[in-house]
């Protein structure tokens, strides 16, 4: 949870710690629209960050699966929002980390608030996905503390008082900090229209999903 991004330059906390929620501190990553946020080379970034989780100053929430899930919406407005460069973890022996070595640089995009209209999230488990729908009716999808990390990010994104260029462990919009030294943004609030993720790990104090569907599915979202 980067883009070209719609932002109004007149409209210009705790550390990640693996629980969600007000005790804990997680990460987000967005890429807003469809450029990179990162002023960095990638490799740089991957360098410093597996750096600083082995020094364990770059908290993990859980081992992550490996697996790729998509998530779509129509629309998410949140309040509160932070952005910036993370590393995920798989489990050890993982399946799925081919050449990777069991790691994901991936960007955190935090939201203190968050409602998105006609959320759906689909994983591909090879020939069928797991399909999950919910927020298509007058009730919104709700999230609060919610992190998403991501690899890719895009939609119609605008922000109000909007920084660019934070050093990430010195945000202060939804409560969360990320690393010292790791290149950063944070506005106000956040509206993204047509949202589409791919994300390899998602967390949220609460999560509230009206209208929820889940069921295979040949296509995904």
């Amino acid at each position: 949870m980067a883009t070209s991004q719609d932002a109004n330059p007149n409209d210009a906390a705790s550390e990640r710690s693996g629980a969600v929620g007000t005790t804990p501190e997680r990460r987000g990553r967005v890429r807003l629209r469809r450029s990179a946020v990162m002023a960095v080379p990638a490799t740089a970034v991957a360098a410093t960050l597996m750096i600083l989780t082995a020094e364990g100053a770059l908290g993990v929430q859980f081992a992550i699966s490996g697996m790729p899930f998509t998530v779509t919406a129509t629309e998410l407005k949140g309040t509160g929002f932070e952005q910036f460069g993370g590393l995920d973890q798989m489990a050890e022996g993982s399946p799925n980390e081919g050449d990777t070595g069991g790691q994901v640089l991936v960007v955190v995009s935090a939201i203190k608030d968050a409602t998105l209209t006609k959320l759906c999230q689909s994983v591909d488990l090879g020939g069928t996905n797991l399909l999950i729908t919910a927020g298509g009716g007058a009730d919104k999808v709700r999230a609060s503390n919610l992190t998403t990390d991501s690899t890719e990010l895009s939609g119609n994104a605008s922000f109000d008082n909007i920084e660019i260029g934070n050093d990430a462990s010195t945000l202060t919009k939804a409560g969360v900090k990320g690393p010292i030294g790791v290149f950063s943004q944070q506005a106000d609030t956040v509206s993204i229209t047509n949202l589409r993720q791919t994300n390899y790990a998602t967390t949220a104090a609460v999560f509230r999903l009206p209208g929820l569907k889940l069921r295979f599915s040949d296509t995904g979202c």
